[in-house]
Formats: C-alpha cells, sequence, structure tokens
C-alpha cells in the first residue's frame, strides 16, 4: 500500500510540473487579452461612447482635436459660440448647454431664476472640496450664507477695517517686497506676480473675514503647502465636471486611485488649515466676537463641518478670484504702456501725494477714479477671474434663442467667451480699451447679463464692492511707484491652468523696475 501511494504522489507530481508550464502560458494569455479588451474598450469609449452623436463638436470634444488650433478649451468654446447663429451650443456628451447671449444669461439669472439652481449634480462635482459652503447650495441654506454674509458686508464699520487691512499689507509688505525686487532694490530679479498676488490677496482675506493673520496660525506645515494644496484641490475638483461620463471619477474616488487618491490627500491639507482658522478663532474668545464674518457664523452655527465649508468657500473667493483679477491686469498693463501712463496721470490727480512722494488712496478717492475703474472692468471682460458658471435646469425650458432645454441638462453662460464677441462688445472686442466704459470721463456700468462677471439678479456676488476696493488699491499704489513688465512670453495668448477660478499656467514671471521720483507710500489716513 505505501509504494502505490508513493507511486501515485510521484504521478501527481510528474502531471503538476508537466502542466506547470501550459498553465503559466494560460495566466499569461488570458492576463493580455484582458488587458487588450480593456484598451479595446477604453478606446471604443473615447472615440465612439454609448451616447455618441454625430455632431462635429462632439467629435472634436472627445478626440481633444480643437487641441491642434486652441490653446485653451475656453478659447475652442468662444470661436464655436461667435460662430453660432444664437451664440448658444449643445455639447451633448457633455450634456450641456453653452451661451454667450445675454437675453439668456438674463433668462437664466432673472427671468426664470428659480428654474435655474447649481442643481445637484455641479453640487456633487464640488462636494468634496465646497461641501455646504455658499458656492456649492441651493435653497435655504444657500439664502441663510448669503444673507448673513451680505448683512456683514455691508457694514461701513467692516468696510472700513477692510480697506485698513489692505492698506496695511500694500504698506508692510507687498510695496516692501516689490521695492527689494526692483532693479534699486539690491539687484534685480523675477517674480512670479501670481503668487505674489496670491499671497496678499490670503493674508487679506484671513484678516477681513476671520479676524486672523496667517502668519499667527499654529500650521505644522509652511503655509506654501497649504496653498499648494488649495490649488490642487480647485483643480481636479474642476477636472471632475470635464468628464464625459461621472461614474469615471466616481469609481476612481471609490478605488481611492488616480487623480481622486491626490484630490483627497489635498483636502486632507485643507481641512487641517481651516480647522486651524476655527480653532484659533474660537481661541480669542468672545472679546473678539462680531469683528469679522467667521465669528458671525460661528455664533449662529455649532458645527465644525459648516463652518469648514464656509471657511473654505471664503477662502476662494477672497484669494483666488482677487488674485486672478490682478494678475490678468498687470499682465495687459505690460503690453499697454499707454493705459498705465492714463493711470498714473488720474492717480496723481485724484489722490496727488504727500511732499512729491506717492499717496495711498482713501476710499474716498479711490471712487473718484473712474479711469481706474473702467481699466479694472475691462480686463475682467477679457480675463475674467471665473470664466463660466453653471446651472443645471430644474425642469424643462425653451430659451430666449429657441435652444429646447430639458429637464437636468447643464446650462453654461460663458463669460469668457462673452467678452470676445463681437455682437456684444462690437468689432473691438478684442482689444483692451478702458474708454468703451467711459462717458464724459465718467465710469458708466453695463447691464450684468451682458457683462456677468460677477454674475446677476438674486445671485450677484455679495463681495463684489469689497474685491473692487481690494483691487483698485493694489493698482492705484504699484502703478504710482512701478513699471511692470512680462518677461519669457512666447505669445500674448495666456495658457491656463485647470481651476475654479483663471489661472495661468506657469505662472507670470515679471520685472519690476521702480519709477523715477517714486518712493515710499504715506501711511493710511
Amino acid at each position: 500500500m505505501g509504494a502505490d501511494t508513493a507511486a501515485l504522489h510521484v504521478a501527481v507530481h510528474a502531471l503538476a510540473s508537466s502542466l506547470q508550464p501550459q498553465v503559466v502560458a494560460a495566466v499569461f494569455f488570458a492576463s493580455a487579452a484582458c488587458t487588450v479588451a480593456l484598451a479595446v474598450l477604453l478606446a471604443s469609449l473615447r472615440l465612439r461612447p454609448p451616447w455618441w452623436c454625430a455632431c462635429a463638436v462632439c467629435e472634436a470634444y472627445v478626440t481633444a482635436s480643437w487641441a491642434g488650433e486652441f490653446d485653451n478649451l475656453c478659447d475652442w468654446y468662444a470661436h464655436l459660440l461667435r460662430r453660432a447663429p444664437g451664440r448658444t451650443v449643445h455639447v451633448h456628451v457633455l450634456g450641456n448647454v453653452l451661451t454667450a447671449n445675454p437675453a439668456t444669461v438674463d433668462h437664466m439669472l432673472r427671468g426664470r431664476f428659480d428654474n435655474y439652481p447649481k442643481g445637484a449634480p455641479f453640487s456633487a462635482i464640488l462636494a468634496d472640496f465646497l461641501g455646504r459652503g455658499i458656492f456649492n447650495v441651493d435653497g435655504d441654506s444657500w439664502l441663510f450664507q448669503r444673507k448673513l454674509a451680505a448683512a456683514e458686508l455691508a457694514s461701513p464699520a467692516l468696510r472700513c477695517f477692510a480697506a485698513g487691512v489692505v492698506a496695511s499689507e500694500l504698506r508692510c509688505r507687498l510695496i516692501p517686497l516689490l521695492h527689494s525686487a526692483s532693479s534699486g532694490g539690491g539687484g534685480e530679479r523675477l517674480l512670479d506676480l501670481q503668487d505674489v498676488f496670491r499671497r496678499f490677496a490670503f493674508d487679506c482675506i484671513c484678516r477681513i473675514s476671520f479676524g486672523l493673520d496667517p502668519g499667527c496660525l499654529e500650521l505644522s506645515l509652511p503655509m506654501s503647502a497649504f496653498a499648494d494644496a488649495f490649488d490642487t484641490a480647485s483643480m481636479l475638483s474642476a477636472r471632475r465636471a470635464t468628464a464625459p461620463m461621472h461614474v469615471f471619477w466616481k469609481l476612481k474616488r471609490l478605488l481611492n486611485v488616480g487623480e481622486e487618491r491626490e484630490l483627497r490627500d489635498a483636502i486632507r491639507l485643507v481641512d487641517t488649515l481651516a480647522a486651524e482658522v476655527i480653532r484659533q478663532r474660537r481661541k480669542l474668545g468672545t472679546a473678539a466676537s462680531g469683528d469679522d464674518l467667521l465669528s458671525r457664523f460661528m455664533g449662529s452655527i455649532n458645527d465644525d463641518k459648516y463652518l469648514r465649508d464656509i471657511v473654505v468657500s471664503f477662502m476662494l473667493a477672497g484669494r483666488d478670484t482677487v488674485a486672478s483679477g490682478l494678475t490678468a491686469f498687470f499682465l495687459l498693463l505690460s503690453d499697454h504702456p499707454d493705459v498705465a501712463t492714463a493711470i498714473q496721470d488720474e492717480v496723481s490727480r485724484v489722490a496727488g501725494g504727500r511732499d512729491g512722494h506717492p499717496a495711498a488712496a482713501t476710499s474716498e478717492e479711490l471712487k473718484d477714479m473712474h479711469y481706474v475703474h473702467a481699466a479694472l472692468y475691462e480686463c475682467m471682460r477679457l480675463f475674467p477671474p471665473v470664466q463660466f458658471d453653471s446651472k443645471f435646469a430644474a425642469g424643462d425650458d425653451t430659451l430666449p434663442d429657441g435652444t429646447f432645454v430639458a429637464r437636468g441638462t447643464r446650462v453654461t453662460y460663458h463669460a469668457y467667451a462673452m467678452g470676445r464677441m463681437e455682437s456684444v462688445w462690437g468689432p473691438d472686442c478684442a482689444e483692451f480699451r478702458p474708454e468703451r466704459w467711459l462717458r464724459d470721463g465718467r465710469f458708466v456700468p453695463e447691464s450684468p447679463y451682458r457683462y456677468p462677471v460677477f454674475q446677476g439678479g438674486v445671485r450677484v456676488c455679495v463681495g463684489k464692492e469689497l474685491a473692487i476696493m481690494e483691487m483698485k488699491s493694489v493698482i492705484v499704489s504699484v502703478v504710482q511707484s512701478f513699471d511692470i513688465e512680462a518677461v519669457g512670453r512666447s505669445s500674448h495668448r495666456p495658457k491656463f491652468a485647470p481651476g475654479l477660478t483663471a489661472t495661468f499656467a506657469g505662472g507670470v514671471p515679471v520685472r519690476v523696475r521702480r519709477r523715477a521720483r517714486a518712493s515710499a507710500l504715506r501711511p493710511p489716513s
């Protein structure tokens, strides 16, 4: 019996040994076949997805063939919208109707406002980053945050406090930095102007909205790490919206792989920063409460997660949009020295100086600088900080140009494209010409539905006046003292990085030169 058993074991081992190469080969073949099948499936999804339509727009989007002619997706969209009879285009693969028609913008933001909320699909895309913050909610939650923020921002005390913060940041941080970078400040060096303005805007929003100087935050990592995490979270959240099928990014999030893993790591860092802001604000106690937006919300909200979402939304609004607007402004000014000269003349006429020194303009003086205001608006016409805004139709609708919109369709008005429409701004729409905003030397605004940079209707930006004050203050102070020259550009057409706000890819390197007779700013009055 023992001999038979041993013989059987030997036979089985021999059989297994003889089959091992075949088994390995079979497994290898099966793996290769699965890989090829997956590649074919992905290729077929890319070239002929199940929702495929035969139109040229969808094919160009899915195959990315538009990139052969245009540097940016927004420029391709502007090209399509210029050619469309009703200034409206349907990108079927995205379920997205895009428009650059002022009548349609009016319809969305005022006439049929109730039918065009942010919507659940949009909220899902940004939920991990913005949560229940004001930019990602509808209904009672949006109304509550808006009323509280609007009441505070309209307060004369808050406006005076904000003006003081901006003046202090200019005098103590931004202007000395530019002096040190100028040729008269110990050797000429290049600055990334976009990075400089992001840091400046971040300091301002923290002090105005949270009552905190970022320098006082007890953080485990340098502030630059959190800024990078914020940028990454913004960029990757925006990329979700470009996916033809949301199931792709949702699956990657479930598996915690690829960009979704990177997004989760970035948001974790953002959460750490927001938690520290809230903790420090509470540490100040009731003695300092009521002086800023966050303390107002903390008086009404006990949910730290909700407060975190509000903090992140304020950071996005106060840092990214202001920094984007200022970066674009000085990039344009570098190409239009005549506009810089006109601004210098107006500042000298309105604000004057003290003992020949450049002066920091007061709030009233800023209001009287109509050319500066016009130049800023003209900049944001061409380079809006938020290039587009989307809503989702709550019910079937027909747009003013006759386009039918089915329930659940994403409808996007494209502010970037609207600024480049001859039908809206005339044959010189591509030119940077501040005079188009002036009548007898005074600034005259346009309809918010023709110029939706700050949205319009009941969703008009509550921080509009604060943002304009901050940007005008920077423009006036910097243009008096410095000439800023953009360098290293291969083209005057900028390339944008993906994100929720307009960001210039690769930064904006500049050379700073001190103007003749420019010196230190006088202290703010």
